[in-house]
């Protein structure tokens, strides 16, 4: 009889314990990329327009310190700076478009 009740709880245990498991939700489906929209915007909205400014008073001080030469260096270097980053940015929108088209 005392075994009766040992089977009957530990048979009640074991039904909670896998009633439980079967009610938890499966782990979420793993990411398919990284989101960089945001993390671009980002960029482009807060930390760009901090570099030309600091760009800007440095050259703005060399300018007025007679350092015209140095001024139009840094510029022009500048310049293909961004002109560098803007084709990085036209690579990463190009590359993300061939991908698209080679693995459908």
């Amino acid at each position: 009889m005392i075994a009766t009740e040992l089977l009957g709880a530990a048979s009640a245990a074991v039904d909670h314990a896998l009633h439980t498991l079967a009610s938890t939700p499966l782990a979420e489906p793993a990411p398919k990329g990284i989101a960089t929209d945001n993390i671009v915007r980002f960029f482009a909205s807060k930390i760009a327009p901090i570099l030309l400014a600091v760009l800007g008073v440095i050259f703005i001080g060399r300018a007025s310190r007679g350092e015209i030469s140095k001024v139009l260096t840094s510029s022009a270097i500048a310049i293909i700076g961004l002109a560098f980053i803007a084709g990085a940015a036209t690579l990463f929108f190009v590359g993300d478009y061939l991908i698209k088209l080679l693995f459908q």
